[in-house]
């Protein structure tokens, strides 16, 4: 196997027999990944007598956009270093081989409980990226483009043409696959009036973006942001501008710089995303999938009339994540409950939604041990303040009180639920497009800020460089200025002159500032309700409008209907997205090798 970087180079006359080629636009994890499957699986698949990979991305093979090195070193990863792998292992349900390899901590010698920056994760990128690369058969080169993928040409049985920015010919193609990750996107209607009202008025106003590429420097020092979102987007926005304009923490004291705006932060919830967990899992694992698993999806997938999510799914997740829940309490608390397990298993399989309910009220005494997925959705629902000031004190408490929790060994059912969400998570991949609100709930349980960022969050609100809004945050650009209020502080509302959209973008195709993602869609792609690109389940192929599976393009990443979870693989946990790429790394060997049996033939 050979690797080259082709930057610069003039379009030359292709070769009459041109060699095997495989496209894969996007080199940041997915497609590395994607690499790595390919690798593992050659063997078995694919004995042609050469293939040339193509990667296109600007950004370098490996770390791709997100885990470059050239981004603030104050930035962390969201999971800690033991907790995340870009290596299968047995637990990964999938044909092909498992290749086994180091998680990041293992790789780069470091304590596995450490929150590492992103340039480490970059670098461990980029070494996974060159070890999948030599893995490659010897008659497998590679050569990474760095320029854009502007659009894809040609017949459904023919090759593909991938046209790039600033290159005049095609680079021409058996096979394209789709891993270009997070999308940027043009404004909606919303943030278009909201930008225009901005332009008229001489106000700031960020749209929904990857926080570490948005220019903050128009965030003036002392002067009110209204900042909509309370997810990872703010804490890296918060983390930029207290640190990264030279603030510092002094234990649990922030001492500014002088240089720092006012964030005011609100959300839906207004709350922030719960804190990773502090502890290790001991004991024995909920056996999952108890309620939720293949058949009960074979079931839903099944029914003439379709199903729908809130009526017909969510219940049976609802179900699986209580079951996960109350097994790890029964089984390791029995102390905290008035039931023996077998007793209340049995109840719990058998019951409807509302005896379940009751069952739980009579079988675990404390309110604080069971499981209320409805209150933890609406954290400050029916809460409500007198003043803006009032409620600091409030959400701090909150806050102080989450923390205590997540890192408190006692409650180690929530760390059984965080199971139970990863399994479901597994299973809802093959239901397709299942709306927004699943993913945004997943997050917000299982994939929130490090314990630490909360801590800075807490120092930020006693500094007064941090006020929060509350639940229900509502923007109103009126007067000249932007008018936040909130369900939480009735009849109150802050001005100011600047607003930040803490959040990504959403991947909707339509909208998708990606050319070659809408040109796919004029070229008759299908795509979901929610405008997500729609792909088939077990390779990741492209469907069109009439249902068919493109023979010659793939997609794979939260574009599409078949997005996992955003966070990195933990080991031994599945991996959903090791398996997708798995599937499709098997089906473009296959056609490859086809490909060359015919022309052996």
């Amino acid at each position: 196997m050979s690797s080259d970087t082709l930057a610069g180079v003039p379009a030359l006359p292709y070769p009459p027999e041109p060699r095997a080629s495989l496209v894969i636009v996007g080199a940041g994890p997915r497609g590395t990944g994607l690499i790595e499957r390919i690798a593992a699986n050659a063997p078995e698949l694919y004995d042609g007598q050469g293939l040339d990979i193509h990667l296109v991305d600007p950004y370098p093979p490996g770390a791709g956009r997100i885990w470059r090195a050239a981004q603030s070193p104050l930035l962390w990863m969201n999971s800690h270093a033991e907790d995340t792998t870009m290596f299968t292992d047995e637990t990964v349900v999938m044909e092909g081989p498992v290749r086994e390899g180091p998680t990041l901590h293992e790789w780069a010698g470091i304590d596995g409980r450490v929150f590492a920056d992103r340039q480490l994760q970059g670098a461990y990128l980029s070494w996974v990226h060159e070890e999948a690369v030599a893995a490659l058969p010897p008659s497998v080169t590679v050569h990474h483009h760095p320029r854009r993928a502007l659009r894809v040409s040609g017949p459904r049985e023919g090759r593909q043409q991938v046209w790039l920015e600033g290159r005049p010919r095609p680079l021409l193609a058996d096979l394209v696959v789709l891993a270009i990750g997070h999308v940027d996107a043009e404004l909606d209607e919303q943030q278009r009036a909201l930008a225009a009202y901005a332009e008229a008025h001489g106000l700031v106003h960020l749209p929904p973006d990857y926080t570490a590429d948005s220019d903050l420097s128009a965030l003036r020092a002392g002067e009110p942001v209204l900042v909509r979102g309370f997810g990872l987007a703010f804490v890296d926005l918060m983390v930029l501008l207290t640190e990264g304009r030279g603030g510092r923490y002094e234990g649990d004291t922030y001492v500014p710089s002088g240089r720092e705006p006012v964030l005011h932060v609100g959300s839906r919830r207004g709350v922030p995303y719960h804190s990773k967990i502090g502890y290790d899992w001991s004991g024995e694992r909920p056996p999952l999938p108890r309620f939720f698993g293949p058949a009960e999806v074979d079931e839903l997938l099944g029914r003439e009339g379709g199903f729908e999510f809130r009526r017909d799914v969510w219940p049976l997740v609802e179900k699986e994540l209580g079951f996960a829940h109350y097994h790890r309490l029964f089984t390791v608390h029995p102390e905290r409950t008035d039931m023996a397990w077998d007793d209340f298993e049995e109840k719990y399989a058998a019951g409807s939604a509302a005896e379940i309910q009751a069952l739980v009220a009579s079988a675990v005494p404390d309110p604080a041990d069971r499981l209320d997925l409805v209150a933890l959705d609406h954290p400050l629902e029916g809460i409500r303040y007198g003043s803006f000031d009032a409620f600091q004190d409030g959400l701090r408490t909150y806050v102080e009180q989450d923390l205590s929790r997540r890192h408190d060994a006692r409650y180690s059912p929530d760390l059984a639920v965080f199971l139970g969400l990863l399994s479901v998570y597994g299973q809802l991949i093959r239901l397709g497009d299942i709306g927004p609100w699943w993913h945004g709930f997943f997050s917000y349980l299982a994939s929130g800020p490090p314990g630490p960022r909360l801590r800075q969050m807490l120092a930020l609100s006693r500094a007064g460089v941090l006020r929060f809004l509350g639940a229900d945050m509502a923007v109103t650009a009126e007067d000249g200025v932007f008018r936040a209020s909130s369900a939480t502080v009735p009849g109150a509302f802050v001005e100011a002159r600047a607003l930040v959209e803490a959040r990504l973008p959403e991947p909707t195709v339509e909208r998708a500032r990606d050319g070659l993602l809408r040109e796919l869609r004029a070229d008759g792609a299908a795509e979901t309700p929610e405008g997500l690109l729609r792909v088939r389940p077990d390779d990741g192929r492209i469907l069109d409008r009439a249902g068919r599976a493109h023979p010659r393009r793939f997609a794979l990443g939260p574009f599409t209907d078949g997005r996992t979870p955003g966070a990195f693989t933990r080991p031994r946990t599945g991996g959903p997205a090791f398996r997708q790429n798995d599937g499709a790394a098997r089906a473009v060997l296959r056609f490859l090798a086809e490909l060359a049996s015919r022309a052996a033939a």
